[in-house]
């Protein structure tokens, strides 16, 4: 009985905490953090920038942490059709996208045509620093099939 009186508080903190913890790693979460700040007129140079914190809003939201390109003045995201994100978010709808310390209020379009250049810049900025990953990423042909590509703009 001592045991269960000195575990069971131990277990439902770690249980509250595990529930309100940030995305880690593949891990989604459902806390994006950062300071609400206003959309820029331009993104300025984000080539530098790996990752991303992209949260899609539902009963219980989906915070993952993912990469992301800059193609002509536009932000794009790429996730697989099985990802849970990508289901919630379906054909699009409104995203809070944290960069760095700074949160912004985005809607996520998703692209039916025209996604082909995004997945491009993907490569372009992710190949020198992640080689084995990028030359698993589909062919465009399978990539129509398996891949959702946003375009991230203002509400």
């Amino acid at each position: 009985m001592k045991i269960l009186k000195t575990l069971g508080p131990l277990c439902l903190f770690l249980l509250v905490a595990f529930v309100f913890v940030a995305p880690i790693g593949p891990l989604p979460g459902i806390l994006i953090g950062g300071t609400p700040s206003e959309v820029p007129d331009s993104w300025g140079e984000s080539s530098a920038i790996h990752e991303i914190t992209l949260e899609v809003p539902g009963p219980l939201p989906r915070v993952v942490i993912i990469w992301f390109v800059q193609s002509e003045g536009d932000l794009y995201i790429v996730g697989s059709r099985g990802s849970g994100w990508v289901s919630m978010l379906g054909e699009g709808g409104p995203v809070r996208m944290r960069m760095e310390d700074k949160t912004y209020s985005l809607n996520a379009t998703w692209l039916e045509t025209g996604w082909e250049l995004a997945m491009e810049a993907y490569v372009v900025k992710y190949r020198p620093d992640y080689p084995e990953i990028i030359d698993g990423f589909p062919s465009q042909k399978d990539a129509a099939e398996s891949m959702s590509v946003f375009r991230l703009s203002r509400q």
